[in-house]
């Protein structure tokens, strides 16, 4: 399956779609087509689609906002500079609870936004080299929308400095902070994404979807409560077909047939 937007591509294959952000000429950068057509790619992926892949086209992952757009805000008002906020942090939420699991690749630089969209991501494969930063304060403006996805990802430490500093930094920094999962050459980019893909094909796919909104429920809700919405979750999740499945297989030591 093929499926063009105007911004980005889709190409889908095997389980695995690989959503490519297709703006080289202007590094990948958001503008208001951008953020729709990736909110709505990420509420729409079907079910045949075990894994999604986000990358840019390009040398530049993306760039953060894109200047014409940045242009046109200094005309809007308040309110209309909301809604184009609003529009963009509906975008970030769809990435961030998409129910498939998502594999940023990055390669040149994720700035500014481009970092938000990082870290909406679930696994992020970096190539050495790569440049991060939160560089809004450098123009005025604050990592506001990305701040509730990347918050949970670096912590108050890293974001006190990177915030505040609007300074960049390597994927071996952002690794550190907790931004990368993994740093590789560029030339084992395509291998080590294809690899963790694999991993995540080997498993349940309604398994994989819990499991990612149990990290986010579980960080979002107070104890007793969370611990409650675990109880009852991994009982629901023992007596499905899937959970039935992936027992019946491991007791009969055969590979799982996932439906």
């Amino acid at each position: 399956m093929a499926h063009d937007m105007t911004t980005i591509r889709i190409d889908t294959r095997d389980g695995i779609a690989t959503v490519t952000l297709a703006r080289p000429d202007v590094r990948n950068a958001f503008n208001e087509v951008l953020i729709d057509d990736l909110r709505r790619a990420f509420t729409s992926f079907p079910a045949e689609v075990r894994v999604v892949v986000l990358t840019g086209e390009g040398p530049i992952f993306c760039a953060g906002a894109d200047v014409q757009w940045m242009k046109r805000s200094k005309d809007k008002s308040e309110s209309e500079n909301a809604a184009d906020a609003r529009a963009m942090a509906m975008m970030f939420r769809a990435i961030d609870e998409c129910p498939k699991p998502v594999i940023a690749k990055v390669r040149g630089a994720a700035l500014g936004g481009g970092s938000g969209l990082v870290a909406c991501c679930d696994i992020v494969v970096a190539a050495a080299g790569t440049q991060f930063g939160f560089t809004e304060v450098r123009l005025g403006i604050v990592p506001a929308n990305i701040s509730t996805f990347v918050l949970p990802k670096i912590g108050a430490r890293a974001a006190r400095r990177y915030f505040l500093t609007g300074e960049r930094f390597d994927a071996a920094r952002a690794q550190e902070i907790g931004l990368v999962h993994e740093v590789v050459a560029d030339s084992a980019l395509d291998a080590t994404v294809d690899g963790l893909a694999g991993e995540i094909l080997k498993c349940g796919p309604n398994a994989v979807a819990i499991a990612k909104e149990i990290v986010r429920e579980g960080l979002a809700r107070p104890r007793d409560e969370a611990i409650e919405y675990t109880i009852k979750t991994i009982a629901r999740v023992r007596v499905s077909p899937e959970g039935q499945e992936g027992l019946a297989a491991f007791l009969d030591k055969r590979k799982p047939r996932w439906s």
